[in-house]
């Protein structure tokens, strides 16, 4: 090799051995590291990277770091003189929300050439590791306590609150497997099977930065013995004048009841909240399945109920819990209608319920409508669900009462509201008019009693059925006609009936007893009405 020498007037060249040079960087030069992977999991921070030359013995690497701003690189804690391909540097402080910048080099008697690693944002980088749960077993139903697998965590530390969770479920003996999606850090699975061995496994997400987390490990646990108190069901919370009345349903008489509330905001937090749930005044030890309390023991906010139920020596296990929101269950009223009778349906018309001085309340949210109705003579119901407000309520009977009543309920299941029921309004359907007349009868007979039962109406009767032989026929103008019946036959007939006619229009309109060289067979009449 040759050196170059620059003086101001003479150039000097001197010859410089080869071995010279690598004599003095120790041996073999190095290659540098390559693909330097950064995972990221919860507060976890770990390097990887592969070596260059697998045939070179003793070699060491080292990291440095640059955060933005920085001209000067510092050496990585964690990362200093590792003989594997694996460091960890998880207790540097660091702003997760700062980018940094890495640099390796592999090192022996001699070093290689730095290798950078692209810039990086931790929290960009950072994955959600697998949740800690714990699970509390009861005979229905599985309580599950989650919280992110690191505690006190600095990545998390601004996104504690935003954590959801989804969680697979699964019978330990079928494998069949259902999802749960959008649930907090305590949550209560219901409806299960006594003495049932259930396994699960949850994941976290932040739904807010795009962050889906990986599973936890699988964990199983036996529900218990039936319990001898099944909880109370079905629990509605509706507003009356000032108060606040909440209803549920329940098997036994003779029991009493007690009702609590918790803020819901409280269920986004890790940790258990046993006893942050508080006791509603004139909730308590009450014997019926209701109670009334002031809607002032609210403020404005979203809350938490749940029942519990008792017959002084057993305790039955807490109701389902129900959100209950202050501000929609304030206006969510039921609605009002009216009702128009046919023969064989109801047409009801759905219109705003009113407020004070007979304004009509304006909902700002889609509404489903829950009409009930029944025979009035019959507890039997039949439930209509309709989106619409116009609503066909069909295959009724002729001139039966039938009630009607309707609650409002909001589209949007996360809001889960219902309105109450409104007070029932009972109507009767119309008759029906006869589309064949099998027999006709004279003044002096008395009609079958389906005919008085079809047509209890007088104007009815008089149009089909004389009163007295000098009665003048009256004539009548019949609409909307959808269902004729047919009469049956009685015994009351006779072969030996005379038969009538009908008399032309220059006629006085009295039925005749003779025969007639005009009459009508009831066959006859019966085109007349078709």
């Amino acid at each position: 090799m040759m050196v170059v020498l620059l003086g101001a007037t003479t150039l000097v060249l001197v010859a410089v051995a080869p071995w010279v040079l690598s004599a003095a960087a120790g041996g073999k030069n190095l290659k540098s590291p390559q693909k330097v992977e950064v995972d990221i999991i919860d507060d976890n921070f770990i390097l990887r990277w592969n070596r260059s030359d697998e045939s070179v013995g003793n070699v060491t690497f080292s990291f440095d770091y640059q955060k933005t701003g920085m001209d000067n690189w510092i050496k990585l804690s964690g990362c200093q003189n590792i003989t594997s391909t694996k460091c960890n540097f998880s207790s540097l402080k660091l702003n997760v929300y700062e980018e940094i910048k890495l640099r390796i080099r592999a090192e022996k008697e001699n070093t290689s050439s730095w290798y950078e690693v692209d810039s990086f944002t931790p929290f960009r980088k950072a994955q959600i590791g697998p949740p800690e749960v714990h699970l509390e077993a009861e005979d229905k139903a599985i309580v599950i306590h989650i919280s992110p697998g690191t505690k006190d965590s600095v990545m998390w530390a601004l996104d504690g609150l935003s954590f959801t969770y989804s969680l697979v479920i699964w019978k330990n003996s079928s494998g069949v497997e259902e999802r749960i999606e959008n649930i907090y850090s305590r949550h209560k699975i219901y409806k299960l099977s006594p003495e049932t061995t259930y396994c699960l496994k949850v994941k976290a997400a932040l739904l807010t930065s795009w962050k889906i987390g990986v599973y936890s490990p699988v964990h199983c646990i036996k529900t218990t013995v039936e319990n001898e108190l099944p909880p109370p069901e079905n629990i509605e919370v509706s507003v009356q004048n000032q108060n606040y009345v909440l209803k549920w349903d329940y098997t036994y008489a003779n029991m009493t009841f007690q009702v609590q509330w918790l803020h819901a905001f409280l269920k986004r937090n890790p940790g258990n909240h046993l006893y942050k749930w508080k006791q509603i005044p004139d909730c308590e030890n009450v014997k019926t399945t209701q109670c009334v309390f002031p809607q002032n023991v609210f403020q404005k906010g979203i809350y938490l109920l749940r029942v519990q139920a008792s017959d002084g020596n057993n305790t039955s296990f807490w109701s389902e819990e129900i959100k209950f929101d202050t501000e929609i269950q304030a206006f969510l009223l039921p609605p009002v209608f009216n009702i128009r009778s046919l023969s064989d349906s109801f047409h009801i018309y759905i219109g705003a319920p009113k407020q004070s001085g007979n304004t009509p309340v304006i909902q700002d949210y889609p509404l489903i409508y829950e009409i009930i109705f029944w025979e009035n003579t019959s507890n039997a119901e039949r439930k209509i669900i309709e989106k619409k407000t116009d609503v066909t309520v069909p295959n009724l009977k002729p001139l039966t009462v039938y009630c009607v009543k309707a609650r409002a309920h909001t589209m949007d299941e996360k809001l889960n509201k219902s309105s109450v029921f409104s007070d029932a309004v009972c109507e009767k359907t119309k008759p029906v008019f006869l589309r064949c007349i099998n027999y006709v009868f004279f003044p002096s007979l008395k009609p079958s009693s389906s005919i008085d039962e079809y047509f209890s109406e007088q104007p009815l009767k008089n149009l089909l059925l004389s009163t007295s032989e000098e009665q003048i026929e009256k004539c009548f103008i019949i609409e909307n006609i959808s269902t004729i019946a047919t009469v049956e036959e009685t015994n009351q007939t006779d072969e030996d009936h005379k038969k009538y006619s009908s008399q032309t229009s220059q006629d006085s309109g009295n039925y005749s007893n003779e025969d007639e060289s005009e009459s009508k067979t009831s066959e006859e009449l019966q085109q007349d009405f078709v």
